[in-house]
Order: C-alpha cells, then sequence, then structure tokens
C-alpha cells in the first residue's frame, strides 16, 4: 500500500467558478477584512484566490493516498503566486494535480498544485498547497518539493517593523465555513473536534491566513491588492474562537529585486506560533 506515483504530475480535468460581487464580499466580511475594496467586492481578497480551488487541493492528494492514510490529514502550509486579483464577474477555470509527496518517517507530506486561468486562458494565480498524512512514510521524494519560503530566526533579534492585532470572532468558523466552501466539522461542531484530539471547535487555517494577509496589506501595500505577488505561510498550531492574534512584519532590508520587495511574517497566539514561514512579496 503505497501513494500512486502515477498520478504525480497529472492535471485534473479544468472545473468552473463563477465569481459575483456578494461572494466577494461576504468573503471580505467574514475575515474581518478592513479594506473598502473588499468589503464592496469590487476586488476579491487574496486569500480568496483558494476557493475556487479548494477541492481541487484536497482531491489532488486524496485520490493518491492509500484509504488508510486520511485518517488525521491536515493542511501543513500554502503558498499563492498571483499574476493579478480575482475581479467581480469573472468565469475562472481551476485545474489541479498531485505535484509530489516524501515521507519524513512519521508521516508524508504531499505537494497539490493548482492553477486558476480566466475565459482567455491567462493565468490568474498559481497555489503550492501541502498535506500531511501523520503515521504513514511513503518513502523517498516522487516529483516535487514544496517552494521554499523560511523565515530566517535572525530577525527576531530586531523588533519587527510592523504588528498587527487581531482577535478571532467566537462565530467566526461558522461564518468562513459557507463562503470559503469548507464545511469540515472540526470548524463547526464541538464533539467532532475534541473526538479528533482537539481542544474544541477550530478556525480554518485559510481564515488565520486571511487575517494575515489582510494585516500585510494595510500595512505594506497601501491595501492596494494588486501589488500583492506572493503570499506564504506554514499552519503550526490551529487558532481557537475568540484567540487574539498578533502579526508580526520584518522587511528583508534588502533592494527590491525586479521591482519587488520581501517581508518575512509570522502570527502568534502570545508565546505560540500559529503561522510560521511567513514570506509576502509586494511590488514597489
Amino acid at each position: 500500500m503505497s501513494f500512486h506515483g502515477s498520478g504525480v504530475g497529472v492535471w485534473s480535468d479544468a472545473t468552473e467558478f463563477e465569481v459575483t460581487r456578494e461572494h466577494l464580499a461576504a468573503y471580505a466580511a467574514a475575515t474581518d477584512d478592513p479594506i473598502p475594496a473588499h468589503r464592496a467586492g469590487d476586488i476579491a481578497p487574496p486569500m480568496f484566490a483558494a476557493v475556487p480551488g479548494f477541492e481541487l487541493m484536497k482531491t489532488a492528494t486524496i485520490d493518491v493516498r492509500p484509504p488508510h492514510a486520511l485518517a488525521g490529514m491536515v493542511q501543513g502550509a500554502q503558498d499563492f503566486r498571483f499574476h493579478r486579483p480575482i475581479r467581480p464577474g469573472e468565469l475562472l477555470r481551476t485545474r489541479g494535480m498531485l505535484a509530489g509527496y516524501r515521507g519524513f518517517g512519521t508521516g508524508t507530506r504531499a505537494l497539490a498544485r493548482v492553477e486558476c486561468r480566466d475565459e482567455a486562458g491567462e493565468l490568474v494565480n498559481e497555489q503550492y498547497a501541502t498535506f500531511v498524512f501523520p503515521g504513514f512514510d511513503a518513502g523517498d521524494l516522487v516529483g516535487e518539493r514544496a517552494p521554499l519560503h523560511r523565515f530566517d530566526p535572525a530577525l527576531r533579534r530586531r523588533p519587527p517593523d510592523h504588528a498587527v492585532r487581531a482577535r478571532v470572532g467566537l462565530d467566526q468558523p461558522a461564518r468562513y465555513a459557507p463562503v470559503s466552501g469548507d464545511p469540515l466539522r472540526i470548524h463547526l461542531d464541538e464533539e467532532v473536534a475534541r473526538a479528533a484530539g482537539l481542544p474544541g471547535i477550530i478556525a480554518h487555517g485559510m481564515c488565520t491566513l486571511a487575517f494575515t494577509s489582510w494585516a500585510v496589506l494595510t500595512r505594506l501595500a497601501d491595501s492596494d491588492v494588486h501589488r500583492l505577488r506572493r503570499f506564504a505561510g506554514r499552519f503550526w498550531k490551529p487558532v481557537l474562537p475568540g484567540d487574539e492574534l498578533d502579526t508580526r512584519i520584518w522587511s528583508s532590508h534588502a533592494p527590491p529585486a525586479d521591482g519587488i520587495a520581501r517581508y518575512a511574517f509570522e502570527t502568534a497566539r502570545g508565546d505560540d506560533f500559529v503561522i510560521t514561514d511567513g514570506l509576502a512579496e509586494i511590488t514597489v
């Protein structure tokens, strides 16, 4: 019993997704996004890019794993490459594939790749999602490794250049689930969450990442999503409704390369990190 290596690098059929102004506005509201253009549905918040390809991200990995390896599967990281923002009224076509997998002794990391195009066939965004299957070691690397976005611990020797505090609402998972298309019961049902070994209902990881994205945009890009080129982070610990989160951002202090400035970030609940290895690339 192993992962199906024959599925690596094989694109799925494309699925279609119609973008509405109402959906964009609802997503912004569900993630407490303060940016007016997002709240009005004039342009998509950056993390909305995960919505059209959400099911493809999961099935790209689930369809190639052994049946017994599904228990306890969690998302480990997300990495977006933005060619332009999503706009209301568009019809998007999204496809996905398993890009690679590798065992690490106590589990397996599987990398899903998703790309989203408009009706003209132009790329809108690309995504890399890492999923972890605990308790099942699939062995040596097959296919691609996940792109790197490591946080330099030396940055903590100086104060962050920016810090943003936000509180996760008690109803945040219930608000986020319908607009994201992620109805997983650990986000909605206390008994199911506790049966899974969690302390209770947890917030969606992508909702937490959405909090960090608007923190970065408001502090570094004048709230202009058009300037965001890459946004990546690693999910470290679950977030609970009511948690107070601090997103800390550091500039690399290196001259922008190709007109793009790079920033590192991390998000914590007190002393506990919830998002690590954060990387944002923004045009200057």
